[in-house]
């Protein structure tokens, strides 16, 4: 038997992993030393006074099933770029090298270069070189047309410029930033609620959106590293509204006796997060536990920093404020 016969085309796979390292080549700045092709890469830490690594790792969760139904699949590598970044942002860093993980039955060769071309582009779009990855064929894991996509992601800060959450204090402003839609998280209540019980279609027109259905959801995770980055230096904490909501992704990086009140009425959700609400007849605490309702990114900072950091960044607005109290969270 060939490796073939079991499911495996290495030769295929050669031909695919080609035309990955062109893509891969485009990302990389003068601070990676290694050609594609090694068992590993090398890449130089920038130069900094006291230098720190900062690392994440995340996947695109069932959104991945969204593109396959769509057929489409340009979008979900630009997710998983920009989720990253904006996970090590928290922490004041910048993103270094970027890796991914492609695990597939038979996905065809062009949706995996689909899939590498937005890595590649969300990569150049936030200075951050595709330094490698592993594309691996499971025919025995997956059905066909079946993927899974993960990232790993490494960035710098200096030590003293990192965001430190134990500065937030009673009285801050929280700030939220607009979203794209869902980014990468409900994804599995939002499919159960729009195809299994409405019986929609990736192509349906439903009133309130400009596009399909599918478009609307295929719609890539934000990145929010150039507006906030700069204010960095004046915020006391970020949170990135993934997975968790509002409740889970602030309530994180609260110290001790200080909590957090979201005012729901200061910003209006998104058509696809009422949408979804209506017809899966969805509680108000679960959408904020669950989606991030319009409001990817929450910054918090002294009311003295809330002007010039609202001129800065458009369509941010203040969405609640920090008080004294140990409840954590409250959407009000």
């Amino acid at each position: 038997m060939l490796y073939r016969d079991a499911g495996v085309d290495i030769n295929a796979m050669d031909a695919v992993k080609r035309r990955i390292a062109a893509i891969a080549r485009s990302t990389y700045g003068p601070q990676v030393l290694s050609e594609v092709g090694l068992f590993g890469s090398l890449c130089r830490v920038p130069k900094l006074i006291d230098p720190v690594l900062v690392a994440s790792c995340d996947g695109v969760g069932t959104k991945l099933v969204v593109a396959r139904l769509c057929g489409r699949f340009d979008t979900v590598g630009i997710d998983i770029v920009n989720h990253s970044v904006n996970d090590i942002l928290t922490l004041g860093a910048r993103p270094l090298f970027f890796l991914d993980y492609i695990a597939h039955s038979r996905l065809a060769p062009g949706s995996l270069l689909a899939i590498v071309r937005g890595l590649g582009k969300a990569c150049r779009d936030n200075n951050c070189s595709l330094v490698g990855g592993e594309t691996a064929m499971m025919p025995d894991i997956y059905r066909p047309r079946d993927f899974d996509l993960a990232g790993f992601i490494v960035g710098t800060v200096e030590r003293r410029r990192i965001v430190d959450s134990s500065r937030i204090a009673p009285g801050d402003s929280v700030i939220g930033i607009p979203s794209s839609g869902l980014h990468t998280n409900g994804y599995s209540l939002a499919r159960r609620v729009l195809f299994d019980r409405a019986r929609l279609k990736v192509g349906s027109r439903v009133k309130g959106l400009t596009r399909t259905l599918g478009e609307e959801l295929l719609r890539p995770h934000r990145s929010y590293l150039k507006p906030v980055f700069p204010l960095l230096g004046r915020l006391h904490a970020l949170a990135h509204i993934t997975g968790g909501g509002f409740y889970d992704n602030i309530t994180r990086l609260l110290p001790e006796e200080v909590s957090v009140v979201i005012h729901k009425s200061s910003w209006r959700p998104l058509p696809i997060f009422r949408i979804i609400q209506r017809l899966g007849d969805v509680p108000d605490e679960e959408m904020y536990r669950t989606f991030n309702m319009g409001m990817g990114m929450v910054l918090m900072a002294a009311p003295a920093q809330s002007t010039r950091i609202l001129r800065s960044i458009p369509g941010g607005r203040v969405i609640g404020k920090v008080v004294r109290g140990t409840f954590g969270v409250s959407v009000i």
